[in-house]
């Protein structure tokens, strides 16, 4: 059959693999699953429901909620009646909540829980709002259900048929490092066309394939690959939470999940972790496994006696790993942010293959991908370019990109959108080298900055580095127009309380022991230690620890896990001052 627009993967899932599992969540601890044959009559109800409602093609509906089954419903149901659907963090602020629905002109509202229904009441004014969950005094998704259930099929399919491959299904609003979210315009055609081309690059296993899904479906990456896992026929189990994951990889047994490198840091932190607390040959033989992983590299013949030892360590310490992870992975995607090289070293080493890739909401997102296989596989770089997109390198560095997966602009902005869309390319703002298809990303151009000496720095690679020590759990490198660039840190307080343990220090307070002599000169070495990686203009000369760690809420973090850094320049800038002042 013809898949023209993203809703036409649903049929074409039903005739192709008539799931029994499409979609599944865990409610007051029991798997509620929905079948293909379900799924299509629950979105089937609610488009007729949408239309009884009076919602017209290109009017807005909100949708601000956990991953869910009901998160999907509402989505390609609005898409089957030609709605547009403006997805929203759940953690975003209630002053962000208000400038999307009115910049949107939203006309209706669905929310996931009470938490997040308050948020939105307060600034939804006299928008219809639905939620997911039971709430009292609030209706029901549910109730659109029933309305659905007495429409006339053939009314729907007349609708569908005015759908067409170019028209907008749907607005991003990006999180934005600075300023106000921008609202990316995305058509049927974009967003299909790269799961079309990233859907080339899986290989589903033979019979039953299971995701595991906890990334938030409201962010491009995710919903993309939604649409992905529905095409190739994956059964998608989504995340009690963040906190449930390793539980939940136990439980559904995945073969592939979705990631972002901060969530691989800290399972990576906690295997090194537990791995401290062994004693004796136990230890040794963990630490000599993490060692022999931490120098593999799967496109390289390693030698007879290299490969002898790898298998040894899979057996006896590498299985436990793959374990964790429900025993099944046979793929993790990592993106959004740069993976540390180190990382992907170790977790091929232990047989779980990551694979990085590269891309944005502007280009729905995926602009390269790396492959699961060891002939193509390259660490350090974010893998190939897909199918139908063309890279290429402007005089500056930066990365421009052309495709059918490029947006078609920024809602109302035509100004910016000129600014980034020029003679048919995207200007990303990354800066990056290409070798043939493969891409590598060195930084942010509007992130780079100059010393007073006229020494350009590229912050992002250095913080990507300094990351891998264990003790390091956020850090931001500051010195634009200074002499020399410095850094503020955030410790990674389990694991210097894990330090202290091994070192027999009193663990106190985080505030006082980041004030402590020794522990400072313990950061010091680790700067030091990864400072080498560096030029002499471009080391950390002088740093500063802090207790709070930066957040979402609080406002340092974009809900990508990317540093808002106008926001922390702004709070800490006394802090930052000091540092200069410091003999």
């Amino acid at each position: 059959m013809n898949i023209n627009r993203l809703f036409d993967l649903i049929p074409y899932q039903l005739s192709k693999f008539d799931k029994s599992v499409a979609l599944s969540r865990k409610e007051a601890g029991e798997w509620k699953s929905y079948s293909s044959r379900q799924f299509k009559e629950i979105v089937d109800n609610l488009s007729l429901a949408f239309l009884a409602q009076g919602i017209l093609p290109w009017e807005k509906v909100a949708i601000i909620s956990e991953n869910r089954p009901e998160w999907n419903f509402v989505d390609i149901a609005l898409q089957q009646i030609g709605a547009i659907s403006v997805p929203m963090y759940p953690t975003i602020t209630s002053d962000d909540y208000a400038y999307i629905f009115d910049h949107a002109e939203v006309k209706m509202i669905f929310v996931g829980d009470q938490t997040i229904y308050e948020k939105a009441a307060d600034v939804a004014g006299d928008r219809k709002i639905y939620s997911f969950d039971q709430l009292e005094g609030v209706e029901h998704w549910t109730s659109l259900l029933e309305q659905g259930a007495n429409g006339d099929l053939a009314v729907l399919e007349a609708s569908k048929e005015k759908v067409k491959p170019d028209n907008l299904f749907t607005i991003i609003y990006t999180s934005g490092t600075t300023g106000r979210p921008k609202g990316v315009m995305l058509s049927h055609h974009n967003v299909l066309s790269n799961v079309l081309s990233v859907s080339r690059i899986m290989s589903p296993p033979e019979g039953e394939s299971k995701v595991l899904s906890f990334l938030p479906l409201c962010h491009i990456y995710e919903r993309t690959a939604s649409f992905c896992f529905l095409y190739l026929g994956y059964s998608v189990y989504y995340a009690e939470n963040l906190e449930t994951i390793g539980e939940n990889l136990k439980e559904v047994q995945p073969h592939v999940f979705n990631t972002v490198p901060r969530l691989l840091e800290k399972v990576y932190d906690k295997i090194v972790a537990k791995g401290y607390e062994l004693t004796g040959v136990k230890k040794q033989l963990f630490f000599w496994a993490l060692n022999l992983g931490l120098k593999y590299d799967p496109s390289v013949e390693m030698g007879a006696w290299y490969d002898f030892q790898l298998k040894l360590a899979n057996k006896i310490i590498f299985s436990k790993w793959r374990e964790a992870l429900g025993g099944n992975i046979m793929q993790i995607n990592s993106g959004a942010s740069a993976l540390q090289p180190r990382l992907a070293r170790v977790f091929w080493a232990a047989g779980i293959k990551v694979c990085e890739g590269y891309g944005l909401t502007e280009t729905s997102p995926v602009v390269t991908a790396s492959m699961s296989n060891h002939e193509e596989i390259r660490i350090g770089w974010v893998g190939k370019i897909v199918k139908d997109v063309e890279v290429k390198i402007a005089e500056d560095g930066e990365i421009l990109v052309k495709g059918p997966n490029v947006m078609q602009g920024y809602y109302k902005q035509p100004d910016m959108t000129a600014e980034v869309l020029k003679n048919g390319w995207f200007h990303t703002g990354d800066i990056g080298e290409l070798d043939g298809q493969y891409l590598r990303i060195t930084d942010r151009k509007k992130e780079m900055f100059k010393t007073s000496g006229g020494k350009y720095i590229a912050p992002q690679a250095m913080e990507n580095k300094f990351k891998e020590s264990p003790l390091i759990e956020q850090l931001i490198v500051v010195g634009d127009g200074k002499n020399y660039p410095a850094a503020l840190i955030v410790p990674s307080f389990e694991s210097l309380r894990e330090y202290c343990k091994r070192k027999d220090i009193p663990y106190t307070s985080d505030e006082e022991m980041i004030q402590r002599p020794d522990i400072l000169d313990k950061y010091q070495q680790e700067v030091d230690s990864l400072n080498k990686y560096f030029g002499k203009w471009e080391q950390i000369k002088r740093f500063k620890l802090l207790e709070q760690p930066w957040g979402i809420e609080s406002g340092e973090l974009t809900p990508t896990m990317k540093l808002k850094r106008k926001v922390i320049h702004e709070k800490y800038a006394q802090k930052i001052e000091e540092i200069y002042q410091a003999k």
